[in-house]
């Protein structure tokens, strides 16, 4: 029987994540910090919604849900080290799944230490404490902001990655390496997700389809970066969360036939693995607001502007590893995911 901890319990994958494995019946701890890097109110309503009362939580302390008994909550920094491994030593869990992680690549800009706290140090923190109690497969969200200013589409596993355009790019690629340094040195088996621009209800609020719905609705005009010349490979949550479930149920193991003469960067002697997970269908920014004002029956008044610092053109997945090795690839059609949002939307913020 598998016993999990998922990080970032009370962010937009990390309570869809919570959700699945619930209904799948598996023994499951949240843990969150609950920043106000957001809406603090986005993130209880995510808890609420799996049985955790915002008056129940206190710093370091496990609480049930009200709606299974195989949920609990803890609200604890990764930064922690003390605390957290106690959490390791007194819940022995099986598997851990980290999606704990500063989020955003324009909020790096303006405050870096942020993301060497959180992403760096706690990250540390999670390897050290898998080490130490021998867990069985850490999976951990990368992100595909790591292939910075590669231009070749899509972008590969086999894609140079060593020029990242913002601090949290180069915190998640900085993720991997630490990883693939534990699978070498201690045997721990970790996979790397590279999630590809997530969206669906319950999303968060800093992210551009959150922007946009927010602003059409509210007679408010939208910007429209690098005059809407932009793609981007949006990927529904219900598809990321079958993808993070099939890879953690299965450790990797090192490849026998990996060379440092010709080395594969999404694999390796040791137990370790690095998959995009993405739609493998990029969509024109203008075709995507275009949905969106469609579905919300209004039309969006744009204002064009030019590129943000830290961003980048276009984003595609190659998924032909998810393909191969768990016979999945994201398949929801954008429309369907969009429509399942503003409905969303609409219902928790009562438009």
């Amino acid at each position: 029987m598998k016993k999990i901890l998922v990080t970032g319990a009370a962010g937009f994958i990390g309570f869809h994540l919570i959700e699945a494995l619930i209904r799948k019946g598996e023994t499951v701890i949240g843990l969150d910090c609950i920043n106000d890097y957001y809406s603090i109110d986005l993130k209880l309503g995510r808890l609420s919604h799996s049985g955790i009362s915002k008056d129940t939580i206190e710093y370091n302390k496990l609480v049930p849900s009200s709606k299974s008994s195989n949920y609990q909550f803890i609200k604890l920094k990764l930064e922690d080290d003390e605390n957290l491994d106690k959490l390791f030593a007194e819940q022995a869990f099986t598997h851990v799944i980290n999606l704990a992680a500063q989020a955003g690549v324009r909020y790096s800009i303006e405050n870096p230490r942020a993301y060497v706290s959180s992403n760096i140090v706690g990250f540390v923190n999670i390897l050290e404490a898998c080490r130490h109690h021998k867990i069985e497969h850490l999976s951990y969200a990368s992100s595909s902001s790591v292939y910075g200013l590669n231009e070749s589409m899509p972008f590969s596993l086999d894609n140079n990655v060593d020029h990242p355009v913002s601090l949290y790019a180069a915190s998640k690629k900085s993720n991997e390496l630490m990883a693939h340094s534990y699978s070498h040195l201690y045997g721990l088996p970790t996979t790397g997700l590279r999630f590809f621009t997530v969206y669906g209800p319950w999303g968060r609020p800093d992210m551009a389809y959150f922007l946009f719905t927010d602003a059409i609705l509210n007679d408010k005009p939208i910007k429209v970066f690098n005059n809407g010349k932009m793609s981007r490979d949006f990927t529904y949550i219900d598809d990321i969360v079958e993808g993070v479930m099939r890879v953690n149920d299965v450790a990797p193991e090192g490849d026998p036939d990996w060379s440092g003469q010709n080395p594969n960067s999404g694999s390796s002697k040791a137990p370790y693995r690095i998959y995009n997970i993405g739609n493998n269908q990029p969509v024109k920014l203008m075709d995507f607001i275009s949905i969106i004002e469609e579905c919300l029956g209004k039309s969006a008044e744009k204002i064009f502007m030019p590129m943000q610092d830290g961003d980048v053109v276009s984003t595609y997945a190659d998924v032909k590893a998810l393909m191969n090795d768990f016979d999945y690839k994201p398949s929801t059609p954008l429309k369907k995911g969009v429509t399942a949002f503003v409905n969303w939307y609409r219902e928790f913020y009562k438009v």
